[in-house]
């Protein structure tokens, strides 16, 4: 079905150096200018960050330090951008709480105040998670083609996701998909670690995600100012970031992770194990 526009839609997608909205920065945009006459344009454009972007993070959009080192930064492109976004709504996939954010914090460091009042936005990933619900009830309906009754007691809940697991094993034997580089290959299989790795949404070496694994399978802080640079490295180079982390409001769990960092590089007695 067309779009039934009033005034241009704008799609945007954004390639970060991070989630976080404050401090990481743009490293690729495209926007698709959808107008009221049914044509479109698409205008895509790389750009230097003008910090370093995390190997955990390259991992995932592929896009290099060496890939942006050359091309415009940020301030240099916005006039020309937000010029292309002139009149247009805003649309996206989760452009709501993390595209649309960023790119107007991009903009007011740039100067210019990328105006939202007025514009409606409209994000598909919202659209997606209310019509197709993604919680235990919907899950069982769809694998097992039961209703979950007594939802939300402990007995009731486990047991329905022990019959979903073996019904998503018979659902998906032998389905192919593609994986990030585009090769096809069969991710559902009746053997456990294979299911735990695709299960893995991150390379998390904590619970938390405080601490994550980058390409080389060092582990790298995931936050802060030492962010995607590796622990054990940090620890030799300010021993005062451990204390920190070890007496602030972090997990057990990371706490216990991070201490068994720097006991590989110190004499354990010269670590105290400060969880309690």
């Amino acid at each position: 079905m067309e779009l039934n526009l009033t005034r241009p839609l704008a799609f945007i997608d954004l390639e970060t150096t991070g989630i976080k909205v404050a401090t990481d920065r743009i490293v690729e945009i495209c926007i698709l200018r959808a107008n009221i006459d049914g044509s479109t344009k698409i205008k895509t454009q790389r750009i230097n960050p003008e910090m370093d972007i995390p190997p955990v993070v390259i991992a995932i959009h592929g896009i290099t330090n060496e890939d942006v080192k050359d091309c415009p930064t940020f301030k240099d492109v916005a006039y020309e951008l937000v010029q292309f976004l002139n009149g247009c709504d805003l649309a996206g996939y989760n452009s709501n709480h993390f595209d649309i954010p960023m790119l107007a914090e991009e903009f007011l460091r740039a100067e210019i105040d990328f105006e939202i009042t007025g514009r409606k936005l409209i994000d598909v990933q919202t659209i997606f998670h209310r019509m197709e619900p993604r919680n235990l009830f919907a899950a069982y309906r769809f694998y097992c083609d039961k209703e979950l009754l007594n939802a939300h007691s402990a007995e009731a809940d486990t047991i329905a996701t022990y019959e979903i697991l073996k019904a998503q094993l018979d659902k998906y034997k032998d389905k192919e998909i593609k994986d990030r580089k585009g090769d096809l290959f069969t991710p559902i299989v009746n053997d456990m670690k294979a299911l735990s790795d695709f299960s893995s949404q991150t390379r998390n070496a904590d619970l938390a995600g405080h601490i994550v694994f980058n390409a080389k399978k060092i582990e790298v802080f995931n936050f802060g100012k030492h962010k995607g640079k590796p622990v054990a490295e940090v620890f030799q180079t300010e021993p005062s970031y451990y204390h920190w982390i070890m007496k602030s409001e972090f997990p057990l769990s990371t706490k216990k992770v991070i201490t068994s960092i720097k006991l590989r590089g110190f004499n354990q007695d010269d670590v105290k194990l400060e969880l309690f």
